[in-house]
């Protein structure tokens, strides 16, 4: 796609003019897609100015001195009430008059396109166009209360006597303020009880529980509190101050509205308790709501009872204790709580104690933690108490531990910087490996690496927490409880000590250098504030100041690119860069406010047009962390790499190998054809909880493939994406040629720097085509030979672990599940035909083998995989008339003779040629068995793995097939404890025992039979990738292996080994003598799982994270067979740190489009390709609806130990 793609398509474009004046107005609908009567716009004025008319009654009383403003506000109110209420009403009587013959309107958000048939002005269809209504009757009666008490105080704010008081009699400022401030009130108004306008600031798709109406009254209840404040307060000057402010703002709440500046109620709250956990209490961000409401009640229940301590030590260990405990992962204390609980309740003794994941408290991690908490409160008791604390001064010890923290942070950060890449993001790390391509060499080049994080993990994790305690305990603002401030300060900055170490580290080094400067001087930093209030302060401006440099670095990088990239340069790009200069210091203040607000910079269209967006969580999405995700089948390798990732994160995080982590981080890792994407979304004290998704395998390769419905080549977005992510790591861990120099990072502007590379366990796939191996005779003629070897060997280990459990020498075989008999009379009735199996498939009775190489290889319903088995118990299956046969019809005298098992399966065919006696169907009369070794029973098999229904001539023909020496070797590998006697003589015992040996003839050359058919011919490729499959052709052989499902298990088992042992031998070489042979299914049955991808236990050997893994498959684009190798091993885990401003402005844009302007297109210009901004991936790492991953993990907390 070129760089001038539309913006929106014509429709959408429609759409959003007619959108956009809802939004402006509050929900008036004055531009319809069609002709409407013009009582319709006049209604809506009419409704619209409703408000302000009845405002006004009020207003001129007040005005003329009939009543007082409480009384004109009451009236007003009233009168609003009255409307509100008889407006419901109204759309209620319209809905039930139409709703017996009106045809059911299905309202699309995502069109907006309903059609009305308007009959009158006061019409049912006018009324529910204009007034659409309430969901609830709960909400219809809330909503009208509020309309009368928004009216009533509306009324009573805008009173132009007040006005003119608040603004000494300026009579200009005055009626402006009262015109557009009823404007304002008529806006959110309508917008509460008329019909709710389309906000541009959209949290959540769905607004379930009509929470959207609320917005813009809540807006105008906050100003007129602060007027209210005014009125009852104390003539105080900073409340005036502030209400004069605040009346101009007023007027400029439908700006802000439109703009979607100010947030929805439910992000707004979320994003406020957020705000203040974490700048005002210490805390960190939460990875959910509920855990966020938890912990901000139990950090203000904090901070206020620290006020009512009436000791300063009291103070001093209550503050040290709680700043400890609230830092630590709560829920993973709380989870191994509950578990020593129940196991330790009587009633529980019994409860599966298989250990959750989130209960992995040890008992030497909880050791540690008594421990530093012990210590903690013995330094700040000690220090407090015992040290006498004095105003900071050049000799104070507090000005000593200044020194000691200004070295501290030092070397954290030096030690940090030399455990990445590139230094502060720009310049090569000359101690960082150089050769990245071998992970041995890379390993063992990194040790000294290794000791020097582990190095700065004590140091952040021991040494630099006690000192800031030390720092905190001999402060003498702490000598003047009980304050507020104090209480709040303190608070927060002994909890900050644990909870962001890093961030407390330099809080206070910055604190304490601005003291060692001004210390002698009397300045307002000194004399009216405390050390907590200094560190707060501190704490939000390093705050705000990372977020504003993150910001404006994404600014720059959207400006620049849409220049310097040709792709991305469109025909208004040169006017907008010129706009962003002329108005810099415009797009400056903006970039400021945004970082200020802590809400995202939205690029609109990912244009330079810059706004600021509503302030919503830093996790931006308002649903559970980890619930959705676009599932498919590649969905389960990444599930087995997010354990083994956790892993390599723990060393990494607490290392610093990824840089300066917070909540809000993003981090992208690259492998082969894989991209990871992780956030941070809370941080304490030793834990990091994280959130992981994955995308679509993507291929940085020059050629188209199809992957989920989803075309991926060269010149597509993600490819072109992922090549550029490719080319990044590649330039810092793969050139050689610059490494010997601090070279510059030559993708500076890019988001993505790259921090490290990470060791993970995790499957390689590999794709291998099968020609000249399945196709080649000699390879599918040896097939058949291996399968005897493979299912002897097979039926030996089985037996042999089941001898291997206590039990008696008596066999007592499971039964298998029977169905009831069936009747003679039902066999023989003439009116029996052939099964429906048997009608169109053309198969053979005695034989499965009737498929050639040019048989189709997908046709439907070809292959049955299982068969209803009716029988009589021991009884084989009849056979029914074949084409050109006569049936024979019994009466009931002829019934007895009949049955008899010789004339049961007895077929009289005519007109085809005579056959041999010998050769007809049934079972022999096998003797029962007489083993003539008493250990031959350990090894026995079930009784009816041995009869099955084949020809008698037949089968001792195909006896002179059965391996005896191969037998003969496989008992010799035999060891069980049982075996009382010397080891030699039980297996001579063994081997001469000739009922055992007929006993596996006879069930291994019937599963033979079951699976290649009675015919001495090759099986073809297609036979044997439909056998390895689970699919065969019905015969009365297959139909008996069915009845018995463990037999056909082992059988279907037993082929998949035969088929990767012919690839094996192909590849490998042949296979020399039997110990070889044997190594090669020991192999398969301890490393391997070869099966199907399709299959349940696929997935299961992939979390059970099997070596290997191997499938058989078909290509039917190129027409090749294929095989299929997944190998678990450890790969270096490319891992680098995307500016998190960038991601969270690119989601804003994408939920405005998304869920405002409803730009879905699939070729749109804010989804194409960016290889700086990696915006088509960052859209998809976006939760669902708006995005698409294919695995998202719950959040999952990583121990920093």
């Amino acid at each position: 796609m070129g760089p001038d793609v539309p913006l929106l398509n014509d429709h959408k474009q429609e759409f959003l003019l007619k959108r956009f004046p809802q939004t402006v107005l509050g929900g008036p609908r004055f531009k319809l897609g069609h002709c409407a009567p013009p009582y319709v716009y006049v209604n809506q004025i009419i409704l619209f100015l409703l408000p302000w008319g009845l405002g006004g009654v009020g207003t001129l009383l007040y005005q003329f001195s009939v009543l007082q403003d409480y009384c004109t506000a009451a009236l007003s109110g009233g009168l609003m009430l009255a409307a509100a209420i008889v407006i419901q009403a109204t759309n209620l009587y319209a809905r039930q008059k139409s709703s017996s013959v009106e045809k059911v309107h299905i309202h699309s958000t995502l069109t907006d396109e309903d059609e009305w048939d308007f009959s009158g002005c006061v019409g049912s269809e006018t009324v529910r166009f204009i007034i659409p209504g309430k969901k609830y009757i709960a909400n219809l009666i809330f909503h009208s209360v509020l309309a009368g008490v928004l009216c009533g105080l509306g009324t009573w704010y805008l009173l132009p006597n007040r006005i003119s008081l608040l603004y000494g009699g300026n009579i200009g400022g005055t009626v402006t303020i009262f015109v557009f401030g009823w404007v304002t009130v008529c806006i959110a108004e309508y917008s509460l009880i008329i019909n709710t306008a389309s906000e541009t600031a959209t949290f959540q798709a769905l607004d379930t529980y009509e929470i959207v109406p609320l917005m813009r009254p809540f807006y105008v209840f906050v100003f007129i509190a602060v007027d209210l404040a005014h009125r009852f307060l104390a003539d105080i000057p900073a409340l005036k101050l502030a209400n004069q402010i605040f009346h101009v703002l007023f007027l400029c709440l439908p700006f802000l509205w439109t703009l979607g500046i100010l947030p929805p109620l439910d992000a707004l709250f979320l994003w406020g308790m957020e705000q203040v956990l974490e700048l005002g209490l210490g805390g960190s961000p939460m990875s959910s709501n509920l855990r966020l409401l938890a912990m901000f009640l139990v950090s203000v229940g904090t901070a206020v009872a620290s006020y009512f301590i009436p000791t300063t030590l009291g103070a001093v260990l209550f503050m040290t204790g709680f700043g400890f405990t609230l830092s630590l992962n709560l829920t993973e204390i709380g989870f191994a709580f509950r578990y020593c609980l129940t196991n330790c309740l009587p009633s529980h003794k019994l409860k599966n104690t298989a250990s959750d994941h989130r209960t992995q408290l040890g008992w030497r991690k909880l050791l540690f933690y008594l421990i530093i908490l012990t210590f903690a409160l013995l330094e700040a008791s000690l220090l407090h108490h015992f040290l006498d604390s004095r105003a900071f001064s050049e000799n104070s010890l507090q000005a000593i531990m200044s020194y000691v923290l200004i070295i501290l942070l030092l070397a954290t950060w030096i030690l940090r910087e030399i455990q990445t890449v590139y230094l502060f993001g720009i310049f090569r790390n000359p101690f960082y490996p150089k050769d990245v391509m071998s992970m041995n060499v890379f390993l063992e080049k990194q040790k000294r690496l290794m000791k020097m994080g582990a190095f700065r993990k004590i140091l952040l994790t021991l040494v630099s927490p006690f000192a800031m305690i030390a720092f905190l305990s001999i402060d003498s603002c702490l000598h003047h409880l009980p304050s507020v401030y104090i209480s709040i300060g303190f608070t927060r900055s002994f909890r900050m000590v644990w909870q962001d170490t890093e961030g407390a580290l330099l809080d206070m080094v910055v604190v304490s250098i601005v003291q060692l400067l001004v210390f002698n001087t009397d300045l307002w930093w000194n004399r009216s504030i405390d050390t907590g209030i200094r560190l707060l302060l501190v704490g939000i401006i390093r705050s705000r100041l990372f977020q504003f440099i993150s910001k404006l670095q994404f600014a720059l990088t959207v400006l620049l690119t849409s220049w310097t990239e040709k792709k991305q340069r469109r025909k208004s790009t040169p006017t907008l860069i010129t706009l962003n200069i002329v108005f810099f210091p415009i797009v400056l203040a903006l970039i400021a406010f945004s970082a200020l607000l802590s809400s995202p910079l939205l690029p609109l269209f990912s244009l330079p047009i810059f706004l600021i967006g509503f302030p919503r969580p830093i996790r931006t999405w308002p649903g559970p962390v980890g619930m959705t995700a676009c599932v498919c089948p590649d969905t389960i390798y990444y599930q087995q790499i997010v354990p083994n990732l956790t892993t390599a994160l723990q060393s990494a995080l607490s290392t610093g190998n990824l840089g300066l982590c917070s909540p809000g981080s993003h981090y992208l890792c690259r492998f082969q054809d894989r991209l990871i994407w992780i956030i941070v979304l809370e941080r304490g004290f030793t834990y990091c909880c994280v959130n992981i998704k994955e995308f679509l395998n993507i291929w940085s390769v020059g050629f188209s493939i199809v992957l989920q419905g989803l075309e991926l080549q060269e010149t597509s977005c993600h490819t072109a994406e992922a090549h550029r992510v490719d080319e990044v790591f590649e330039l810092a861990f793969e050139h050689e040629e610059h490494t010997e120099t601090l070279f510059l990072n030559h993708q500076f502007g890019n988001i993505l720097t790259p921090c490290t590379v990470l060791p993970v366990k995790l499957y390689s796939d590999a794709r291998n085509v099968l020609s000249g191996i399945i196709d080649s005779p000699e390879n599918r003629k040896q097939l058949k030979d291996d399968f005897i070897k493979v299912l002897l060997w097979v039926l030996i280990q089985r037996s042999s672990r089941l001898s291997k459990t206590p039990k008696t020498f008596e066999r007592t075989p499971k039964p298998e599940q029977e169905l009831p008999p069936v009747k003679s009379t039902e066999v023989l009735s003439p009116s029996m035909g052939r099964p429906s199996s048997w009608k169109d498939d053309g198969l053979s009775v005695d034989s499965l083998e009737d498929w050639t190489d040019d048989s189709n290889l997908f046709d439907a319903d070809v292959v049955p995989k299982a068969k209803e088995a009716v029988r009589r118990e021991g009884t084989p299956r009849p056979f029914f008339s074949l084409p050109g046969s006569v049936e024979i019809h019994t009466t009931e005298d002829e019934l007895t003779e009949v049955t008899s098992p010789d004339k049961l399966y007895k077929t009289v065919v005519l007109g085809l040629p005579a056959v041999d006696i010998g050769k007809h169907w049934g079972v022999a009369n096998l003797p029962p068995l007489k083993f003539s070794s008493p250990y031959s029973e350990l090894l026995s098999l079930p009784e009816e793995w041995r009869n099955g229904p084949l020809p008698v001539a037949k089968l001792h023909e195909m006896k002179q097939k059965f391996p005896d020496d191969w037998f003969h070797f496989v008992l010799h590998q035999l060891e069980c404890f049982h075996w009382k006697e010397n080891r030699s003589s039980v297996l001579e015992g063994l081997i001469e025992d000739t009922a055992l040996r007929d006993l596996y003839v006879q069930s291994v050359l019937s599963c033979y039979i079951g699976m290649f058919g009675l015919d001495d011919t090759v099986p073809s490729p297609g036979h044997i990738f439909r056998a390895y499959n689970g699919g065969l052709p019905w015969s009365v052989c297959l139909d008996w292996l069915i009845g018995k499902q463990e037999l056909l298990q082992l059988t279907l088992k037993v082929f998949r080994y035969t088929v990767k042992l012919m690839v094996d031998k192909a590849s490998l070489g042949p296979v020399e003598n039997f110990k070889e042979l044997l190594n090669y299914l020991e192999e398969y049955e301890q490393d391997w799982y070869i099966g199907a991808v399709s299959e349940k236990e696929w997935q299961q050997a992939v979390l059970q994270e099997k070596p290997y893994l191997f499938s058989l498959g078909h290509d039917p684009n190129m027409g090749v067979y294929t095989g299929r190798v997944l190998t678990l091993q450890e790969f270096l885990v490319r891992v680098g740190k995307l500016n998190g401003e960038a991601v969270r402005g690119q989601w804003a844009n994408l939920s405005w489009e998304l869920l405002y302007a409803t730009n879905d297109d699939e070729e749109r210009y804010s989804i194409q390709a960016h290889p700086v901004l990696l915006r088509n991936l960052t859209i998809q790492a976006a939760d669902p609806p708006l995005g698409y991953p294919v695995y998202s993990s719950e959040p999952l907390h990583v121990p920093l130990l």
